[in-house]
């Protein structure tokens, strides 16, 4: 059996759509899915816990612990950092983004952090990264050549040709990322001197958390 073969027989085994098949199949596989995730959200709604009910004055948009997080998109974090971290709803703001990076001085991260500290009384931030992170492992190089093969023009990537390899290269490994990524929140003169800024790397595997940076 192939690596396709494994996959499609995963998937099965989740009952999870596949949606890499294009045109109409690939349409209806991803229609399929939608629904699946309308119908569980229907089943959630209909049996919402007390403690998710918005009447409940201990959660609202305002972080209890005023703490913001800037951590990876990675699927093994999901429903695993925060309860690590001991975070429950209503006690911080999560950005992701592959990689944890910044990638400018008023990139989309930056834009966020500004919200969160000026509008909604952030005064930490923890940028967490992990081990076994998939951006150490990608280049500008084979991410273009799988853009290309999906169809995007060539001239749209010339485009974006330097910032897509400052952003894709950059990345060499988890740690070191972790403190250029602190080092960059510290030194943007759009955020406030007096904001503490922690680095930790997070093992998606145990759930153990290292600091790198003690803010």
């Amino acid at each position: 059996m192939n690596l396709e073969d494994n996959k499609k027989a995963f998937m099965e085994l989740l009952r999870i759509p596949s949606v890499t098949g294009s045109g109409a199949d690939g349409e209806e596989k991803a229609c399929a899915f939608l629904e699946q995730i309308l119908q569980e959200n229907a089943r959630f709604t209909a049996e919402l816990p007390e403690s998710y009910i918005h009447r409940n004055d201990k959660v609202s948009k305002y972080p209890a612990k005023q703490l913001a997080i800037y951590t990876c998109m990675d699927t093994r974090l999901v429903d695993f950092l925060e309860p690590a971290m001991g975070i429950s709803r209503g006690e911080a703001k999560v950005i992701k983004a592959a990689g944890n990076m910044i990638t400018g001085p008023f990139d989309e991260v930056i834009r966020s952090l500004m919200v969160a500290v000026y509008e909604l009384g952030v005064t930490e931030i923890m940028v967490v990264g992990h081990e076994d992170c998939g951006m150490q492992h990608s280049t500008s190089e084979s991410l273009k050549k799988r853009m290309l093969e999906r169809g995007i023009k060539p001239e749209a990537i010339t485009e974006i040709e330097s910032e897509f390899s400052r952003w894709v290269d950059a990345f060499h490994h988890p740690r070191e990322n972790v403190e250029k990524t602190v080092a960059a929140i510290k030194n943007n003169p759009l955020l406030p001197q007096d904001i503490i800024v922690h680095g930790l790397l997070f093992c998606p595997d145990s759930g153990r958390l290292e600091v790198i940076v003690r803010g």
